[in-house]
């Protein structure tokens, strides 16, 4: 998929897990810190894939999308269920080595 760029290679990975943000749980209010495991651009969108930052067993990630407001990085949720499974197929592929492009 040539709209898609790869945005890591393998020595970056290893940096990747250094970055943390502390997100707050819209609905319990709670902040919890996540681990950037992944980032990529997607029709010129970037989206950060992230884990649980205490939970080094975990296999499930978050997907967000990143914006800007000046210096400060906003992550927002994808709502767009279109939007969602094209960037989950991209960084499944990425992560794990398969993807499904049924889309």
């Amino acid at each position: 998929m040539s709209d898609m760029e790869k945005n890591i290679n393998e020595e970056e990975v290893d940096e990747l897990g250094d970055i943390v943000y502390t997100l707050t749980d819209e609905e319990t209010g709670e902040e919890l810190d996540f681990q950037l495991i992944a980032r990529a651009t997607i029709d010129d969108v970037l989206y950060f894939a992230l884990v649980p930052a205490e939970d080094e067993e975990c296999e499930e990630y978050v997907i967000l999308r990143v914006s800007e407001d000046g210096d400060d990085l906003i992550l927002e949720s994808i709502d767009d269920d279109d939007e969602f499974d094209k960037v989950e197929d991209y960084f499944n592929d990425l992560l794990f080595g398969e993807a499904d492009y049924d889309a």
